[in-house]
C-alpha cells in the first residue's frame, strides 16, 4: 500500500530545495563588474599605457589611431567571464535538477507510489499521446512568446536575461544544452510539478487535480524567480498549460515532450 504521506514529505523537501536553488541561480545570472587590478585609473596590472601616435617633431597629426591593449584586454576578460558564467549555470542546472529527480524517484519507489499516479502508466507512452504533447508544446511556445512580447511592448523588465545568460557560445555548448541540460530540466520539472504535485497528490489525497494544477503552477512560477516578476507570471501561465495537458492526457512523457519543445524553441529561435 502506498505511503502517500512519506511521498508528500519527499516532494516537499525537493520543492523547497529547488526554490532555494532558484535564488542562487538568480544571483549567478546577475552581471558583475570586473574589478580593475591595482594600479589606479582602472588599468589592468601589467598593461602599460600606449602613447598616442606622433610625428617626428612630437606633434600629433590626428591621422593614426593605435588600438589600446587595455580595451582589448577588458573585452576578452568580459567575454571569458560571460562564458564561464554560462557554463557554471548550465552545470548548476543539470547536476542539481538531475540529483533532485533521482531523490524524487527514490521517494516514489520507497513510498510504493503507482507509476500510473505519476503519469507513467502503459497508456501514457502511446504514440498518439506523445504526438498530442508535441502539438501542445508548439501551442504553448507560441503563447509563451506572445506573453513575453506583450511584456516588452509594455516596457516592463526584461524577461529574457536569464535565458541569455544560459545561452552557449560554442557548438559543443549547444549540443550539451539541447541533448543533456534541457532534457534533464524538462524531465525533472515535469516529474515534480505535474507528476508529483498534481498526479501523485491527487491520487493519494483525493484532491481535485485542477486545484493542484493551479497550486503547482504558482510553485512553478516561484521556481523561475531568476526570470523576474514578468517572467514568473509568464512561466506560471505556461505551467498551468502544461498542467492542463497533464490532467487531460494523464501522461508524464507527453508533458515532458511539450516542455522540452518549448525550451528548445526558445533557445534556438531567440539565442542562435
Amino acid at each position: 500500500m502506498p505511503d502517500w504521506s512519506a511521498f508528500a514529505g519527499v516532494t516537499g523537501v525537493v520543492l523547497t530545495l529547488l526554490l532555494a536553488l532558484a535564488r542562487l541561480s538568480q544571483t549567478l545570472a546577475e552581471p558583475s563588474d570586473c574589478a580593475p587590478a591595482p594600479g589606479g585609473d582602472g588599468d589592468y596590472a601589467g598593461v602599460d599605457a600606449v602613447p598616442e601616435a606622433a610625428d617626428a617633431d612630437g606633434t600629433d597629426d590626428g591621422t593614426t589611431e593605435v588600438p589600446d591593449p587595455r580595451e582589448r584586454a577588458r573585452g576578452d576578460d568580459t567575454e571569458r567571464t560571460q562564458h564561464l558564467r554560462a557554463g557554471a549555470l548550465l552545470a548548476n542546472v543539470a547536476v542539481s535538477q538531475g540529483a533532485f529527480a533521482v531523490l524524487l524517484l527514490f521517494g516514489a519507489w520507497y513510498a510504493a507510489v503507482p507509476a500510473s499516479a505519476l503519469g507513467l502508466g502503459a497508456a501514457a507512452f502511446a504514440p498518439a499521446v506523445i504526438l498530442a504533447g508535441l502539438v501542445g508544446g508548439v501551442v504553448l511556445y507560441v503563447a509563451n512568446e506572445g506573453g513575453a512580447a506583450v511584456g516588452r511592448r509594455l516596457g516592463v523588465e526584461d524577461t529574457e536575461a536569464f535565458r541569455a545568460a544560459l545561452a552557449p557560445k560554442t557548438r559543443r555548448g549547444w549540443a550539451i544544452l539541447l541533448l543533456v541540460v534541457l532534457p534533464v530540466v524538462a524531465g525533472f520539472e515535469e516529474l515534480l510539478f505535474r507528476g508529483a504535485l498534481v498526479g501523485g497528490l491527487a491520487a493519494g489525497f483525493d484532491v481535485s487535480p485542477w486545484l493542484l494544477a493551479v497550486l503547482s503552477s504558482v510553485a512553478f512560477a516561484l521556481g523561475h524567480s531568476a526570470q523576474g516578476r514578468v517572467g514568473m507570471a509568464v512561466t506560471g501561465l505556461l505551467g498551468f498549460g502544461l498542467a492542463t495537458l497533464f490532467v487531460l492526457t494523464e501522461s508524464l512523457p507527453a508533458v515532458v515532450a511539450a516542455h522540452y519543445l518549448v525550451n528548445a524553441l526558445e533557445f534556438v529561435v531567440n539565442e542562435r
